[in-house]
């Protein structure tokens, strides 16, 4: 393998870890400030690619427009959900939020293919699907470094809305202390439905971008929820650019094992991850 062909290999590795670091977003702030693990997470981003497949046709704009709707509408699902379900499971037992984000699931996947059936669809991004960037003697898709770059930007906005807004510093005291925070007038129920609605709309983005690289349907979910609860242990709990490495990690072993074997690609990432489970339990990039 040539030294083009190796930098070409590490690009591509790195570019497809920046959607799982997507995938992985919402679930990485789900576990880090509402101790609540999403089962349904993966059937979420599944369901954000037919939201923008359905608005689509009627509106006559392309899917990356078309999340000027879907995001709103995500957002809405999001508080919705929170307020109306999830916030009555908040300091219960945690297997509580399990069970019921798995009857999410399977409510979803249901729902989605008596809707769409279980045919697989794509999002039609147009030109930006095969249009690609020359750089010397490389080739690069300009899908996925537009992926890149707006994954970049959405973990650079979140890290933002974390640690300098009013609303980031009462989720940081709600995950480091919720007794204390509620003491001093934090209302939680309240910020766990907006952090929820944040995370619906980020799903959305990570939704639409999975639907236009990817053939998608109704049973897809739960390989998304795999591949984002890998980046998020691999970074490490409440570490959110920890995701983002973990992402990118695990990206670039499913692209190096799919050049081994084109079937070896998904095993090699999860073999990556159990590894680096083994040596750093705690995540890579654990906070202390």
């Amino acid at each position: 393998m040539s030294a083009l062909q190796v930098v070409e290999l590490l690009v591509n590795g790195l570019m497809l870890g920046a959607l799982f670091a997507l995938f992985g977003l919402g679930l990485s702030l789900s576990l880090g400030v509402m101790r609540m693990i999403n089962i349904a997470h993966g059937d979420l981003i599944v369901l954000a690619a037919y939201l923008v497949l359905s608005t689509t046709p009627w509106s006559g704009v392309g899917p990356l427009t078309a999340l000027l709707v879907t995001i709103p509408v995500m957002f809405a699902l999001g508080w919705l959900l929170q307020r109306g379900l999830l916030n009555r499971l908040v300091g219960r037992d945690p297997m509580s939020v399990l069970l019921v984000t798995f009857g999410l699931s399977i409510v979803l996947q249901n729902l989605l293919q008596e809707i769409y059936t279980a045919d697989t669809q794509s999002l039609d991004a147009g030109s930006l699907a095969t249009a690609s960037l020359q750089i010397g003697d490389m080739s690069i898709g300009w899908l996925p470094v537009v992926i890149t770059g707006v994954s970049v930007a959405v973990y650079g906005l979140t890290h933002l809305l974390i640690a300098h807004t009013p609303l980031g510093r009462q989720a940081r005291a709600v995950a480091t202390d919720p007794e204390t925070a509620r003491l001093v007038g934090i209302r939680d129920r309240r910020l766990f439905a907006l952090m929820t609605g944040f995370i619906f709309a980020v799903i959305a983005i990570a939704g639409v971008f999975y639907g236009i690289r990817t053939p998608f349907a109704p049973s897809a979910g739960p390989e998304r929820l795999l591949f984002a609860f890998e980046a998020v242990v691999l970074g490490g709990l409440g570490s959110i650019w920890g995701t983002f490495i973990g992402g990118l990690l695990i990206g670039l072993a499913q692209v190096v094992g799919a050049q081994v074997h084109a079937g070896l690609g998904p095993f090699v990432g999860h073999l990556v991850f159990l590894v680096a489970l083994l040596a750093r339990p705690n995540g890579l990039f654990a906070p202390r």
